[in-house]
């Protein structure tokens, strides 16, 4: 175990300093006074590292990470997950734009909100499911082209204002799970919603036991709502932009 006092420094001495830490065997790492540092956490490997950050952490968090956890205690800003391969991202505030972009495989949790942008271009690789699964709401632009991988929009607040504009737009693969329905009429015509049925819920429930695990919620609260789906409704969405009738 090692902690780290970040304070003033710059994000390359203390992406140094976690590399040499795990080329040196330490699976435990604390960082401290964490404000605005870049890149913390990306290509590292290792199912048994964690890495707990104290403070608001800067862009790209997590990054082509393999194997980690991190554990943010705060807020996050952009990137969260880019092109994340394998691992866990806790997220004990909110987090903002183009969470999981392309993201290939592991889990981001976040208990609060998440900005614009989240799980574009998100698919999956080989055998790996990537999932993200998000307590509050989210911005425009939430699963544009997503290709792959799950995503759950829990709205634990109750809030009216649960998404923004262009819904999933160009979605053509992957599942949207949401824990309240909602008007589908004004989302994108390249989707369609379902209820989710007993084979869904058997599926969610250990991934929202383990959300509800990471910040101490009561799983119950999380899953005593009936929860729906949202597919693709093609695997080409833009298909008839390349070809004639």
């Amino acid at each position: 175990m090692i902690t780290i006092d970040a304070a003033g420094m710059h994000y390359k001495e203390l992406n140094r300093l976690i590399r040499e830490g795990i080329g040196k065997g330490i699976k435990k790492f604390f960082l401290e006074n964490i404000n605005g540092q870049y890149y913390i956490g990306d290509g590292i490997k290792g199912d048994d590292v964690v890495i707990n950050i104290n403070g608001t952490p800067g862009n790209d968090i997590g990054a082509f990470m393999d194997g980690p956890t991190l554990i943010v205690n705060n807020n996050a800003q952009d990137n969260i997950g880019n092109t994340m391969n394998a691992g866990k991202i806790i997220i004990k505030g909110d987090a903002g734009d183009v969470v999981g972009y392309g993201m290939r495989g592991g889990r981001i949790y976040i208990l609060g909100n998440a900005g614009y942008r989240v799980g574009i271009h998100m698919k999956g690789y080989n055998e790996q499911l990537p999932i993200i699964i998000i307590g509050g709401k989210v911005g425009s632009f939430f699963a544009e082209y997503m290709a792959g991988g799950i995503i759950v929009l829990l709205g634990l607040d109750d809030s009216d204002e649960f998404d923004g504009d262009y819904f999933a737009s160009g979605m053509h693969g992957g599942t949207i799970y949401l824990r309240k329905k909602i008007d589908f009429s004004k989302y994108s015509k390249d989707v369609e919603l379902y209820e989710a049925d007993e084979n869904d819920m058997n599926f969610l429930k250990k991934y929202l036991i383990e959300y509800a695990d990471s910040f101490n919620i009561p799983s119950e609260e999380i899953s005593g709502k009936p929860f729906y789906k949202i597919m693709p409704s093609s695997a080409r969405p833009y298909a008839h932009l390349y070809t004639s009738a």
